[in-house]
This record gives structure tokens, sequence and C-alpha cells, in this order.
């Protein structure tokens, strides 16, 4: 009876205010799987880009990152609010796990419109979640109702998403849209009954962990342009931008994330849980985004793909750009949402962009990046000086 009872525990909420909470070895080794879909779907982005394809690539990648991220998400709240760490626990987990890698597998032909692989992953790591919620309303009554509603939802949205399979690929984009709102739909609607227990400082550092494993695809990326640099046949000089850029954006923008504490402000009261998880698409994307652009820039560099200068450069530009504003608008609002951290965001969006048209759009969206976090950097010091 106590093996039992020590593999097989009462899904019951956990405390939001529970002290030095981290994320356990498991959440960790599952993030550590989920990369391998987020360097997939980055592959696919790149080679479409140097192929040029990149107006399909990018559909292709913003649907393939939206079933990796939402399925991280769903993973990542509900852990916070009832993981106990028991055995089925594990278990279900490790099916997620598994969810995640047939997702991955499936990705490279997706970007040929062929969506059963990936679909395939998805629901296997939406069953688990499903057995998770039921396990909730079977355990803990004052969520039962809560835990019921996000059930059904997720199954009758996953019915939608084997049908998308059936759907013609002229029908992909508003069809993919109509079932993300309804993704969107079944959280809100389920937390109306009642909101769950998640616990901010686990959630900001869940997702804190999540955008580091990000930007080692960037960093990766980078890796790539050095070696290519260094390699004596290609033109090491002008690969060297790609370098530079690539290093100036990636620490730019990680010194940037975690300037501010991340968990101070999602507890607050102006925080919207739903805003700031859910816009977090955009800054996960964008930073996966960015490999990819750097990756088409140097096969621009070396001759390597069909890319434009043009294109090539937007594919860094655009989603540094897009990075930029929704960390403002999803993190930095909370701390400081005058115009004195507006005004260096808005301006530096402005400038990456019209790098866009520069010679060195890499380089130049680098540097723009390194002077807005030494404005941030000025800025958050003489706020901890006032206080």
């Amino acid at each position: 009876m106590n093996r039992v009872s020590s593999f097989i525990r009462p899904l019951v909420p956990r405390d939001p205010n529970e002290e030095h909470r981290v994320a356990t070895p498991l959440e960790l080794l599952t993030d550590l799987c989920f990369v391998v879909a987020v360097a997939q779907a980055a592959t696919g982005l790149h080679h479409a880009i140097s192929e040029g394809h990149a107006a399909s690539g990018v559909g292709h990648f913003a649907m393939a990152f939206f079933a990796i991220w939402w399925t991280w998400l769903n993973f990542t709240w509900f852990a916070s609010a009832f993981d106990n760490d028991d055995g089925i626990a594990r278990l279900l987990t490790i099916f997620q796990i598994l969810g995640s890698l047939v997702l991955a597998a499936g990705i490279a032909r997706f970007f040929d419109n062929d969506a059963l692989l990936i679909i395939i992953g998805y629901v296997i790591m939406r069953i688990a979640l499903v057995i998770q919620w039921i396990r909730v309303s079977r355990n803990c009554p004052e969520y039962a109702l809560t835990a019921r509603r996000y059930a059904l939802g997720v199954v009758l949205v996953q019915l939608g998403w084997i049908g998308f399979y059936f759907v013609p690929s002229a029908l992909y984009v508003p069809t993919f849209l109509f079932l993300v709102l309804c993704e969107f739909a079944v959280p809100v609607i389920s937390e109306k009954t009642g909101m769950t227990p998640w616990h901010p400082h686990h959630i900001a550092e869940r997702y804190s962990l999540f955008f580091i494993i990000v930007l080692g695809e960037t960093i990766l990326s980078t890796t790539v342009a050095i070696q290519d640099a260094v390699a004596g046949e290609q033109p090491a000089a002008k690969v060297a931008y790609v370098v530079i850029g690539g290093i100036l954006i990636v620490f730019s923008l990680w010194w940037l994330y975690f300037q501010r504490n991340a968990g101070d402000a999602l507890g607050g009261d102006d925080a919207s849980p739903f805003v700031w998880g859910f816009g977090h698409y955009f800054i996960f994307a964008a930073a996966a985004a960015i490999g990819a652009g750097l990756a088409a820039r140097v096969d621009y560099w070396t001759g390597h793909g069909d890319g434009s200068a043009l294109v090539t450069g937007a594919a860094v530009t655009v989603p540094v750009a897009v990075i930029l504003a929704a960390l403002w608008f999803i993190h930095i609002r909370l701390h400081d949402s005058s115009a004195r951290t507006l005004a260096p965001f808005a301006i530096t969006v402005v400038v990456v962009l019209g790098g866009t048209f520069t010679a060195v759009p890499e380089l130049v969206a680098g540097l723009a990046c390194a002077a807005l976090l030494a404005v941030e950097l000025v800025l958050t010091e003489g706020a901890k000086a006032e206080a």
C-alpha cells in the first residue's frame, strides 16, 4: 500500500506563495526535449529563406512554432499549479516528451505541406494533458469544474486539429487562425470558474529558462557563421558581420530580458497572466527566427543560397524588431510604462527596421540592441537609486 501511495498521490493545488519554488529536473529535461522541435522549426525557416521561399517559410514556421510553444505553455502552467511529481505525473510527462519528439520529426514534412506527423505529435501531448486535468477533477473538488472544462475544451479543439489534416493547403491559414482562437478560448473560459493557483516566480523562471534555450538556437547559428568565417575559402570579412551582429543581438536580448525581475512583475496587480503568458509567443518565436535569419545571412554572404540581400536582411531585422516590441509590452511595461522606457525601445525598433535597407543589417541590428541595453542599464540603475 505504501508503495502504491508513493507512486500515485492525489493531484491537489500547489501553494502559489511557496518559498524557493524552482523548476524540477523533469521540467528541465522536458525543455531540453522541446528544443529539438524548436531547432527543426528554425532549420525549416532557414532553408525556406535561403531557397527563395521566405513567405511560405514564415507561415509554416509560425504554425509549427505555435504547436511547440502552446503545448509547452500548457504543460508549464499546469505543473506550476498542480504538479505533485508522483509516478503517474512523471509517466505522463514522458508521454508528452514522446509527443514533442514526434512533432519535431514531422516539422520538415510540414514545410512541404504534410501535417500528419506534426498533428500526431500534438495530439499525443494533449492526451497526456487531458488525463492530468481529469485527475485534478477527481482529486480536487475546489477546481473540479475548472478541470472538467479544461479537459473537455482540449478534447474538442484536438478534434479540430485532426480535421486540419484534411483541409486543403489554400485554407491552411484561416483554419489555423480559427483553431488558435479556440485554443486561447479554452483557458479563458475554464479559468472563469476558478483561477488555478500558479506560482508567479515559478512561471517566470520556466519562461526565462525556455527563452535561454531558444536563444541557444541563435547561438548555434552564430557558431556556424564562425566556422565559415575561419574556413579560409569563404569571404571571412563579410561573414564576420554576421558573427559580430549575432553576438551583439543575442547577448543584448538576454541582458534586456533578465535586467528586470519578471516574477515580481507577473505577481503584480497590473499584470494579466493571459497577456503575459500568451504574448511570449512573439518573444520565443522571434528569438528562434533570428537564428534562422542569421544562418540565411551566412548563406547570402557565402553564395550558398538564393535569398536576396533585402529578404535575408529582413529575416534578421524583422524578428529583432518584433522581439523588442514584445519585450517592452509584455515585460518592461509592467515595471515602467512611462515614455522614458517606451521611447528608447520604439526608436530602436525603427533603427533596426531601417537597417534592413543597409549593406549590413545584422550589424546595424546588433549595434542598436547594444545601445538600447546601455540605455536600459542607466534607467534601471537610476530606478534603484531613487528607491
